[in-house]
């Protein structure tokens, strides 16, 4: 899940852009076609608050910093991020990004059974929810 800024007009949608090191800023990935791979975000609005929207995220590929990555292309920053945001932070309470990996599936390398692990909204993440005025998960 994440909090972005701005709103989003589709309520799902499907981000399909490669993912390599930041021609400049090497220690950046960005979109680009220069030596990439293959990179897929799926996401859904949960709620939307004005000047942020609070959506759960689906994977496809696995790529480093690849939300992060994709949201700052279509406008949309990750609340928080520092690196691919350059929009000031309006919230002091928060101590990080607002996105958090809730829940999480693999299959074991060894026993080749598929496991899953959820785990709770951070703190901060929680308190920004309850900032906004929406206590679904709180």
């Amino acid at each position: 899940e994440a909090i972005v800024y701005g709103n989003f007009k589709d309520d799902k949608g499907t981000i399909n852009a490669p993912i390599g090191r930041h021609p400049v800023k090497r220690k950046q990935m960005a979109v680009t076609s220069t030596a990439s791979r293959n990179a897929v975000t799926h996401y859904e609005v949960l709620t939307r608050f004005g000047d942020f929207t609070h959506l759960r995220l689906r994977l496809e590929t696995g790529r480093t910093h690849q939300i992060r990555v994709h949201m700052a292309y279509i406008g949309h920053p990750v609340l928080g991020d520092d690196v691919y945001c350059n929009k000031k932070n309006p919230y002091k309470f928060l101590v990080g990004q607002c996105l958090h990996a809730k829940k999480i599936g693999f299959i074991h390398p060894i026993t080749k059974k598929y496991m899953e692990f959820e785990s709770d909204l951070p703190d901060y993440f929680k308190e920004f929810l309850k900032e906004e005025g929406f206590s679904g998960y709180i």
